[in-house]
C-alpha cells in the first residue's frame, strides 16, 4: 500500500488534457443522471436514439467550452476561485448550447417544453457539483499521499489571517513540500471560533496560552507573512527561537506570483530592523526621468547597483553605468541585461579620479542625470588612509559635479552620509568637504557667479543594510565560524535603512530637488549594534555568549557611538514626502574661498602627506573633531592656538 501511494506522490501535476477526458466524461455522466432523474419525475421516456443525440450534443458542447474557458490549465490541488469561475462558464455555455438545440428540434421535439427545460437546468447544477467535487477529491487524496510519504513533515502554524497570511495557507496545504499546515495563530479573540480553509484559527494571547498550543499540536514551524508582524510580536518570536521553532517568512515585496519553497525562507535580521515599506510617487519620478540618459558613477557598490536595478524599470533613453572596477561593472551590466532584460545599458570602465576620463565619458554620453554614488565609505580603513579618502571622495566629487556644469546635465545628485555632520573620521569628513563643494558651485551658479543650468541635489541619509564592509555581512560569516562576535562597543548605535529603501528615497529626491538643495532622510529609530549581534546569534538557532562568544574590541579609530544626522544649526523643512526633509545647509558657500581650497587639499593628498591633509580638511570643516585617531594631537594643537 505505501508502495503504491510513493508512486502517486512523484505526481505532481495531472496531465492538463487527463484533466480535460476528465471533465467531459463527468459532464456527460451529469446530463445521463439529470435525464434519468427527470424522467422518472415525470415518467417519460424518449427513444435510444434521441439518448444519444442527447449526449452527443453535449459531448461536443463540453469539449468545445471547457477547452476554451481552459477549465483544465489550472493546477487541481491549487484551484481557486478563478478556476472554479471558469468551470461555471463552460457549464453555462454548454447548456445554452443544449438548448439551442432543443429550440430547433433536434432532440425530436417541435418547441422547448417544460421537459427539455428540466433536463438542461438539472444537468447544469448536477454537472457543477460533479466537477468541483472530483477536484476536491484529488486534493483531500493529495494531501493524504503528503502525509504519508513525507520523511521530515513540520507541524506549522501562520501567524495572523490577512490576505498575505491566507495566500501562504493555500501554499501550505497544497505544496509538496515539508509543512503540514494545521491552523492560524491569532490574537484577536473575536476570531477564536472561525475556520478558514477548514483549517481552525487558535487564539493565543500570553505566551503561556501559546506555549500549550505548541506543545498540544506539536507544533514546529510557524510562518509569519511580513515583518510588521514579527516587530509587532517580539516575545512570540523570542519564545519561538528559545524553544527551537522553525521561524520562517515570507515578505509581500518578495513574493512572485506563485510561490516556490526557496520564498519560504528564514528570517533575518533585516526583517526586524526593516521599517514600513515607503511609498514614492512613481509617476512624478518617471515623468522626471522618462526618456533621459542616466548614468550612475559607483555603479558597482551597494548603493549604485540598486539604483541601476530601480532605474532600468523606468522608461529612460539609457543608462550609463560608471565604475572604476572591472569584475564589478561585468557583474552589474550582466545582471541588468540577462536578469532583467534591460537593452539600453552602456557599460563604462572609468575613474572618477581622472578627470579627462570624466569629461570624455560625459562628452560622449550627454547624460541628463548624474547620481554620483562612487564613494571609499570604510571608516577605519580610511583613517589609515586619508590621502586616498581625499582623492577619491573629494576629487572625484570635484570632477563629476565640474563636468555636470560644463555639459549642461540637468542634474547632479551625489549621495552622502550622515558621518558627514559633525564627523569624528577621515572618512564623514571627506564627504562633509564634497557636500561643501557641490553646495557651494550650485550657490555660485544660482548668484550668476558660473555659467550653468544643472540643479544639485545631496541626499544624507545613514547606514544600510547589507551593503559592502557594514556589520550585517561580518556578523554572518563570524556566526558561520563559530565566533566570537566582535563588537566594538556595548551601548554603540546606528540609523539603519535598506539599500532598496535608501535608493527609492534618492529616486524621489530627483523629483523635490529644484536647485542647490541639502535632503535629509527620516532612518527611523537608531538600533544598538550589541542588540543586533545578539539578535542575529539567536536568528541562527543559536545562544549568544554561550553559543557563540561576543567579545568587545574598543572604538575603531575615527569612530564614536552615534552619528547624527543634522547640524544643530540646520533647520529641516517638511517636504511631500513624509521621510524627506529639507535640510537648510550652514556650511560656507563662498565658492572661490571653498575652490581654493579644495584645490589646495588635493594637491597636498596627491603628495601623500597625510598629517598636513588633515588638517587641511579640518580648516575646511571646523567641526571635525578625530576620535580614537592618531588625528587628535591636531585638534589639541589647535585647541592651543586658539589659547
Amino acid at each position: 500500500m505505501n508502495a503504491t501511494i510513493l508512486k502517486f506522490s512523484r505526481f505532481k501535476i495531472l496531465n492538463r488534457y487527463i484533466v480535460w477526458g476528465v471533465d467531459l466524461l463527468v459532464s456527460l455522466s451529469s446530463l445521463l443522471l439529470s435525464y434519468l432523474f427527470i424522467n422518472y419525475l415525470l415518467n417519460v421516456t424518449l427513444a435510444i436514439g434521441l439518448i444519444w443525440q442527447l449526449l452527443l450534443v453535449g459531448a461536443i458542447a463540453t469539449g468545445f467550452w471547457t477547452f476554451f474557458f481552459r477549465v483544465h490549465d489550472g493546477v487541481i490541488r491549487h484551484t481557486t476561485t478563478v478556476e472554479l469561475l471558469r468551470i461555471v462558464k463552460a457549464m453555462f455555455f454548454k447548456s445554452l448550447t443544449l438548448l439551442v438545440f432543443s429550440y430547433f428540434g433536434f432532440f425530436g421535439f417541435s418547441h422547448i417544453s417544460f421537459h427539455v427545460y428540466a433536463i438542461i437546468i438539472g444537468d447544469f447544477f448536477i454537472s457543477l457539483v460533479l466537477l468541483m467535487l472530483w477536484r476536491l477529491l484529488i486534493q483531500s487524496f493529495y494531501r493524504y499521499v503528503l502525509q504519508h510519504t513525507e520523511k521530515a513533515v513540520l507541524n506549522t502554524l501562520v501567524y495572523g489571517t490577512g490576505e498575505d497570511s491566507l495566500k501562504i495557507a493555500s501554499y501550505l496545504k497544497g505544496v509538496n513540500g515539508k509543512y503540514r499546515m494545521l491552523g492560524f495563530i491569532s490574537r484577536q479573540p473575536k476570531r477564536n471560533r472561525y475556520r478558514i480553509y477548514d483549517t481552525p484559527i487558535y487564539y493565543g494571547a500570553d505566551i503561556e496560552t501559546i506555549d500549550k498550543l505548541v506543545r498540544s499540536l506539536s507544533i514546529d514551524c510557524m510562518m509569519f507573512a511580513n515583518s510588521d508582524d514579527l516587530k509587532k510580536n517580539d516575545d512570540l518570536l523570542n519564545y519561538g527561537l528559545e524553544n527551537k521553532l522553525s521561524m520562517r517568512i515570507v515578505p509581500a515585496s518578495e513574493m512572485t506570483g506563485e510561490y516556490a519553497e526557496s520564498q519560504l525562507r528564514s528570517i533575518q535580521i533585516e526583517d526586524l530592523l526593516g521599517r514600513d515599506e515607503i511609498k514614492i510617487d512613481l509617476d512624478k519620478i518617471h515623468n522626471v526621468i522618462r526618456n533621459k540618459v542616466v548614468m550612475v558613477t559607483g555603479a558597482a557598490g551597494s548603493i549604485g547597483s540598486e539604483l541601476c536595478r530601480q532605474l532600468i524599470r523606468f522608461d529612460i533613453k539609457q543608462l550609463v553605468v560608471l565604475d572604476f572596477s572591472e569584475t564589478g561593472v561585468y557583474n552589474i551590466d550582466m545582471e541588468l541585461r540577462c536578469d532583467l532584460k534591460a537593452k539600453n545599458v552602456y557599460a563604462v570602465i572609468a575613474d572618477v579620479r581622472n578627470r579627462e576620463r570624466v569629461e570624455t565619458v560625459i562628452k560622449r554620453t550627454h547624460p541628463d542625470i548624474i547620481f554620483h554614488a562612487a564613494a571609499y565609505k570604510h571608516v577605519p580603513l580610511m583613517e589609515s588612509y586619508p590621502c586616498e579618502a581625499v582623492i577619491d571622495n573629494v576629487l572625484g566629487t570635484k570632477n563629476v559635479a565640474d563636468m555636470a556644469l560644463k555639459y549642461h546635465v540637468e542634474k547632479f545628485v551625489m549621495i552622502s552620509t550622515d558621518k558627514a555632520v559633525k564627523p569624528s573620521n577621515v572618512m564623514g569628513a571627506t564627504k562633509r568637504v564634497a557636500e561643501t563643494y557641490v553646495q557651494s558651485l550650485g550657490k555660485a551658479e544660482q548668484d550668476g557667479k558660473v555659467d550653468g543650468r544643472t540643479v544639485f541635489v545631496t541626499t544624507r541619509f545613514g547606514n544600510v543594510l547589507g551593503s559592502n564592509g557594514s556589520v550585517i555581512p561580518l556578523f554572518r560569516k563570524q556566526i558561520e565560524r563559530g565566533g566570537p562576535v566582535t563588537v566594538t562597543h556595548q551601548d554603540i548605535i546606528r540609523y539603519f535603512m535598506s539599500i532598496p529603501e535608501a535608493c527609492r528615497l534618492v529616486l524621489e529626491a530627483v523629483y523635490l530637488g529644484k536647485g542647490n538643495d541639502l535632503f535629509v532622510f527620516d532612518m527611523g529609530e537608531p538600533v544598538k549594534i550589541d542588540y543586533l549581534a545578539r539578535k542575529m546569534i539567536e536568528l541562527s538557532g543559536l545562544r549568544p555568549d554561550i553559543d557563540i562568544k561576543i567579545v568587545y574590541t574598543g572604538l575603531r579609530p575615527g569612530e564614536k557611538l552615534y552619528e547624527e544626522l543634522l547640524y544643530q544649526k540646520e533647520n529641516t523643512i517638511p517636504t511631500n514626502h513624509s521621510k524627506i526633509f529639507h535640510a537648510k545647509s550652514s556650511i560656507r558657500n563662498d565658492f572661490d574661498v571653498v575652490s581654493e581650497l579644495v584645490d589646495q587639499l588635493i594637491k597636498t593628498a596627491k603628495d601623500f602627506d597625510k598629517m598636513e591633509t588633515v588638517r587641511l580638511i579640518k580648516a575646511i570643516v571646523p567641526d571635525y573633531k578625530s576620535q580614537n585617531s592618531v588625528y587628535e594631537q591636531l585638534d589639541e594643537q589647535k585647541t592651543s592656538e586658539t589659547k
